[in-house]
């Protein structure tokens, strides 16, 4: 009787254990996901967003252009004299080299998924605030602490299922508690490691249109951001 006596015991106490951690999970999961919330709130809000048809930026010494709404982009790869124009949804598109047009298939399908990549990691680094809660991320706050300069944050998770480039990436950002903006991110090339590859700031965050982007930042890039609504859609047809 004492045997099967601790094994109830046990087995209550594993039930009890279970049914805490997955109450603390939801618990977690349902504040990070209202802190992401409250970021794109004070970014200028998801329509605002969604409605902002066209962005340019400098990235490292790529020039990207972007639109939004239909998928189209435009990589200048001074270094290689390349210019690629792709869209990220269908993968069609054409290159140039050295101004002239590339002719051959395998060369061309090759600029064209790397040019995804590009745009892939270099739009991320512009307008990550805007991706917490895209499909494939999972968010997890994780605590609050206070960054080098003083400002209180709340810190969330974020990791990948199925999704970019690089799914085994993990990164932390710092939410200013204040005014809701994200304020350093973490990366973490593999979602075990416990110390980051590096800690960025954001910082220098600018009206662009009818929403707020960091740019310029005091480290590393974006660069050069433009928002608009009317542009030359040659851009996205002729080199």
């Amino acid at each position: 009787m004492k045997r099967l006596s601790a094994i109830k015991t046990i087995l209550v106490f594993t039930i009890t254990a279970i049914t805490t951690l997955s109450t603390q999970a939801q618990s977690n999961s349902k504040k990070a996901t209202t802190i992401a919330n409250n970021v794109v709130k004070a970014m200028g809000g998801i329509e605002n967003y969604n409605n902002t048809h066209f962005i340019k930026w400098d990235f490292g010494k790529r020039i990207l252009f972007w639109d939004k709404w239909t998928g189209d982009v435009r990589v200048e790869n001074p270094k290689e004299n390349q210019v690629i124009i792709v869209n990220i949804n269908t993968l069609k598109g054409k290159a140039f080299e050295n101004g002239q047009l590339i002719e051959d298939p395998k060369k061309t399908k090759k600029l064209l998924n790397k040019a995804k990549k590009w745009w892939i990691n270099d739009s991320y680094w512009l307008v990550m605030p805007w991706k917490l809660q895209d499909p494939g991320v999972t968010l997890k706050y994780i605590k609050t602490d206070k960054l080098a300069n003083g400002i209180t944050a709340d810190i969330l998770q974020l990791t990948f299922q199925d999704v970019g480039v690089t799914p085994n990436n993990k990164y932390w950002i710092y939410v200013d508690q204040k005014d809701q903006l994200i304020k350093q991110w973490d990366f973490f090339k593999n979602f075990n490691d416990e110390k980051p590859s590096f800690s960025k700031p954001w910082d220098n965050y600018q009206k662009a249109g009818h929403i707020l982007l960091s740019y310029n930042r005091s480290d590393f890039g974006p660069k050069n951001v433009v928002v608009k609504q009317e542009f030359n859609a040659k851009l996205f047809t002729e080199l």
